[in-house]
């Protein structure tokens, strides 16, 4: 870390998420005596039955592909640590970036974006489906943990960033429509979804772009996808392959690779303090707030640094995502999917007891939604065993 950026400790103080101030909970209950309400909030995330199912859930690479790999739980303790570390940093409320950094891909289907792929195309006749959606549907409606009410009853400040951590859902040029399960929710316990959420969420948002961007080249160089030669055309992470290189001859691949990464991270970091201590300086909102009521993102790359983003994700697109290796293994994916979706629309007394209480009949829109619901919930490893149970003669019911 550069002195100058040594320097800015803190500068975000007062436009913290303060807990004392909380705008509270849907369903009131007494607090705790030993944690703040975001403490709760990150607590109840860890706990809970679909952050466990993370640990089978894909990053890029399928359950069976090998145990090295990044899986959807592995990525969210990265994400977590860097947006901790980032928040600590500026004087933010560390305990609401982690939460939100943990429960950012709970609503990701089994098999990675293959699989809510084809589940959005599944869905298209019945409201769609979106991962981000899904994830409010799971901490407000699924988890089913506690006496008095469905879902975690997490605060209105872990809730509005989890929806509106890439910015406002309403109101921009580029906004999509807004997935049903969000509307449906914010009728009853308004998000502010024209606003941009607070600088917790910001920061964790940029701390997935910054994870993933590293640990993907991590997983795709060990995985052979691409050769190491191939990332050095890149104009930043090259540059600091080749002076990690310079400064140590002679490492090997393995160590060249971690310590590459590291300080690439460092560098994504360092640019996201530098330029938000930029932004803060220009704009001075007083609160989280004034945070809320800006134009745009108060937490964010500069331009350069925003550039480099985007040609690390044009590399990664078609070296990794789109490898024919992934893409044969993502294509089997997709199939399951589809095959279990139409099934269980078709025959839903075919699903577990406990999910037929909320059905209707077949290809009834209650009934895709809580089928959608039951798929998206599996690890790549219960799919394709129910896949077996459900299609395949020679395997028990």
């Amino acid at each position: 870390m550069s002195e100058e950026v040594k320097n800015l400790a803190g500068f975000l103080t007062a436009v913290a998420s303060d807990p004392a101030k909380s705008r509270g909970r849907l369903h009131r209950e007494g607090e705790s005596a030993t944690r703040t309400v975001y403490q709760r909030d990150r607590d109840r995330i860890i706990h809970c039955g679909a952050f466990r199912r993370l640990k089978y859930k894909t990053q890029v690479f399928v359950y069976g592909e090998g145990e090295n790999y990044r899986t959807r739980l592995t990525h969210s303790l990265e994400v977590a640590q860097i947006a901790r570390s980032i928040s600590r940093f500026m004087g933010l409320n560390e305990d609401l970036a982690e939460a939100l950094a943990l429960a950012h891909d709970l609503g990701h289907t089994c098999f990675g974006h293959a699989g809510e792929d084809a589940l959005q195309e599944c869905m298209a006749p019945y409201n769609g489906f979106d991962h981000n959606a899904q994830s409010l549907r799971i901490v407000t409606k699924l988890e089913h943990r506690y006496a008095e009410f469905d879902g975690l009853n997490l605060t209105w400040e872990a809730l509005e960033g989890l929806v509106k951590h890439n910015g406002p859902v309403i109101g921009q040029p580029h906004s999509k429509p807004v997935p049903l399960a969000t509307t449906e929710y914010n009728a009853t316990h308004d998000l502010e979804l024209g606003t941009w959420p607070g600088a917790e969420a910001q920061v964790a948002a940029l701390s997935d772009d910054i994870a993933y961007n590293a640990h993907d080249f991590d997983d795709g160089l060990k995985a052979g996808l691409f050769p190491l030669e191939a990332v050095m055309d890149l104009p930043l992470v090259g540059s600091i392959f080749r002076d990690v290189a310079d400064r140590y001859p002679g490492l090997d691949r393995q160590r060249l690779i971690h310590e590459s990464l590291r300080t690439l991270i460092a560098t994504m970091v360092n640019d996201v303090i530098a330029e938000t201590h930029r932004r803060y300086t220009a704009l001075r909102p007083g609160d989280a707030a004034e945070v809320r009521a800006q134009d745009g993102a108060l937490v964010a790359f500069s331009d350069e640094m925003a550039a480099h983003d985007q040609a690390v994700k044009g590399f990664l697109f078609p070296n990794m995502y789109r490898h024919t290796r992934v893409v044969r293994m993502t294509s089997k994916a997709r199939r399951v999917v589809r095959d279990l979706f139409d099934l269980l629309l078709d025959e839903p007394v075919l699903l577990p007891e406990d999910w037929r209480t909320e059905v209707d009949k077949p290809k009834n829109p209650k009934t895709a939604r809580k089928v959608a619901d039951y798929i998206a919930g599996m690890t790549d490893r219960f799919a394709l065993d129910e896949h077996s149970r459900l299609f395949d003669p020679a395997v028990k019911p």
